[in-house]
């Protein structure tokens, strides 16, 4: 294997190997290193895989709507075939559940400005079309170990509001190895089980990597898709201190649970956002449904400062409080006697809304604190940084004169500098998993 590149990506997630995906198609000589055995096996395994378009930012709306017009023709997209067959985008609708003082309103504008469908139900139309729900309010989100959980406020939701272009990608691992089999059409390498130690540098600029076994490889660019793994090679390309925005790792969960009996899945089984509750949920294979938490203050978080090193089983308590809360809105859900679900990591930036950007340091650029909501603007983000990069690398200021991008499928424009390292901090963001 030749011992240079002209850039190297660290980390083959949906975020890396998209990347690597863009960049190959302008020509650049790219090489994906991971420390898993394969594509995709970090942290995107254990995605919930959602695709949506309500995000609190109109760019993170733009950007999801453009993403979401790739997944909808993912092998045209593509533009070649993967042995193992594709991903497979479920369509199923998003249901937004309102309870009184619930402001959708920038939401919504945000949609009718990108032209994207939705429908405002009111809760006649909300039980009819969804009979299963309790419409009763809980709010604000409760643990059940809390004397007041399960109490009614004595009002109803208000109605919901309806995504019909939203669902979930079934196989979020085999999505990146389409993406990965993709970039490598294009002439981009992968190389798994090897370990970057070293980010060699001289005179403020990237000279290229060091593996685990001392193994060096040379690149004028190097990118930082690591994962939850991003603030260690910030740290070790010593760039951490020189932004006004960090990454963390944030242990989560999500949990399985049986559809009810009175829940049809192909009627029914839309991807759900319960704010009420502090709760999401989404169809699963097996006539199951997988439910999470969208972190409401009741929730501890739990940063984890060695990424290598955490408590991957399920927490009895989390697992009560998602599935319980979850429970009150839908009284038939079957509760089964053993905890059932997946703990990872996110990479979780001080207001969760990621960096993509380039670092003080010449020719390293970084794409993290992308977990939790940047699984579905994987395509948009690779075009992004690849754009990014091919400018910066060409004498480009991005600092003083950042990059524009249109989207080239729903023409919007986005300033680049509101994924800033150097940003303010964004106070429109949910500071959530929401984005």
């Amino acid at each position: 294997m030749q011992n240079n590149r002209d850039v190297i990506i660290i980390g083959a997630g949906i975020i890396g190997a998209s990347i690597a995906f863009e960049l190959s198609k302008k020509n650049y000589r790219t090489l994906n290193i991971d420390r898993l055995n394969a594509a995709g096996a970090g942290s995107t395994i254990n995605t919930c895989a959602i695709i949506r378009t309500h995000y609190s930012t109109l760019e993170g709306t733009a950007m999801a709507y453009e993403s979401y017009q790739h997944w909808k023709n993912w092998s045209e997209y593509l533009e070649v075939e993967d042995e193992r067959g594709y991903a497979v985008f479920h369509e199923t609708g998003l249901l937004i559940l309102l309870r009184e003082g619930r402001d959708m309103s920038k939401h919504l504008e945000y949609h009718r400005q990108l032209n994207i469908a939705y429908e405002e139900w009111d809760l006649d139309t909300l039980m009819e079309k969804e009979p299963y729900l309790d419409v009763n309010t809980y709010y604000p989100p409760r643990r059940p170990g809390d004397e007041q959980f399960g109490e009614s406020t004595g009002k109803k939701l208000v109605g919901a509001i309806f995504i019909p272009g939203s669902g979930y990608i079934n196989d979020p691992q085999l999505s990146v190895h389409n993406v990965q089999r993709a970039a490598e059409a294009k002439g981009a390498e992968f190389r798994f089980k090897a370990e970057v130690i070293d980010i060699r540098q001289e005179d403020g600029c990237v000279l290229g990597i060091t593996l685990q076994g001392g193994e060096e490889i040379d690149a004028p660019v190097v990118v930082n898709a690591a994962g939850p793994h991003s603030f260690v090679i910030n740290q070790m390309a010593k760039v951490d201190k020189t932004m006004k925005v960090g990454t963390r790792a944030l242990r989560h969960e999500v949990h399985y649970v049986p559809a009810p009996t009175d829940f049809e899945i192909k009627k029914h089984g839309h991807v759900t956002s319960d704010e009420d509750i502090g709760a999401y949920s989404r169809p699963e294979t097996g006539n199951l449904l997988l439910l999470g938490s969208q972190d409401p203050e009741c929730d501890p978080q739990e940063w984890v400062d060695d990424p290598d090193n955490f408590d991957r089983e399920v927490s009895d308590q989390q697992w009560q409080a998602q599935v319980f809360r979850q429970a009150q809105r839908i009284p038939s859900l079957p509760i089964p006697g053993q905890a059932k679900g997946i703990v990872d990591l996110y990479d979780v930036s001080d207001d969760w809304i990621p960096i993509y950007d380039k670092s003080d340091l010449g020719g390293f650029y970084m794409a993290v604190g992308t977990s939790g909501n940047q699984y579905k603007n994987g395509p948009t983000a690779g075009l992004l940084m690849a754009e990014l990069i091919d400018a910066c690398q060409k004498g480009r200021d991005h600092d003083r004169d950042p990059i524009v991008i249109k989207w080239p499928i729903t023409g919007v424009e986005l300033n680049t500098a509101f994924f800033s390292r150097n940003r303010e901090i964004h106070k429109s963001s949910s500071f959530s998993v929401l984005g």
